[in-house]
């Protein structure tokens, strides 16, 4: 029996809202990516930032193939998806943390050739943050997502990769009009924000994996 249209429609709003939030956020953080959009906007212009910003599209659907791969022979098994959504939600809260206390002034990269595409190609496929995001984060959504309703799958990923790249496309134009702005203090209470908003979310994963495992 499929579900009533009305739970699909909640499903595929939770989904949307999930990537979005997901995808600010990881587009926002402080990390080797965002660090390499801001480098590259500093040193040979905003053309080169949307390079970096892009270029997840290219790198993470190899990741995704890879994590739904490996995780879908588990698909069946709710005790071990829902450790994997605890695992998680950990990494969630130490993002969040980690956004927490974020200090002004943490992006310092200098870089000599024109190569923004190739440096990020590489810095994603590096990136082990990546890995465990898909592994224990993005992976599962989409598992348990795509067994009711595949739209709502695919606004999860439209609302993830909508809000990453836009965001990072975003500071590559603040970069580029303001060189000072991503150092200054609000942009660091914009990531703390953020963290706190990755808290509540991690609490939501942690649910949901307490229910997989009957604990709840």
């Amino acid at each position: 029996m499929n579900p009533p249209t009305f739970v699909l429609m909640v499903n595929a709003f939770e989904s949307l809202f999930s990537g979005i939030i997901l995808g600010l956020v990881a587009g926002l953080s402080p990390g080797p990516i965002l660090a390499l959009v801001i480098a590259e906007t500093l040193k040979f212009g905003k053309e080169e930032g949307f390079k970096v910003a892009v270029s997840p599209l290219i790198t993470d659907s190899t990741i995704i193939i890879f994590t739904l791969l490996a995780l879908s022979t588990l698909a069946e098994h709710n005790l071990v998806i829902g450790m994997i959504s605890i695992f998680g939600a950990c990494y969630l809260i130490y993002l969040g943390i980690k956004n927490l206390r974020v200090k002004t002034g943490v992006f310092n990269v200098v870089l000599e050739r024109k190569e923004a595409f190739k440096r990020a190609i590489i810095a994603n496929l590096l990136n082990p943050h990546t890995y465990l995001f898909w592994l224990s984060v993005g992976s599962p959504i989409i598992l348990e997502t795509i067994k009711t309703d595949v739209s709502a799958t695919i606004l999860f990923l439209l609302g993830f990769y909508t809000f990453l790249m836009g965001s990072m496309a975003l500071v590559t134009v603040v970069v580029d009009k303001s060189k000072s702005l991503v150092k200054s203090k609000y942009y660091t209470y914009v990531v703390r924000i953020l963290g706190l908003v990755l808290l509540f979310f991690a609490l939501t994963v942690l649910i949901d994996g307490l229910k997989l495992m009957a604990l709840l």
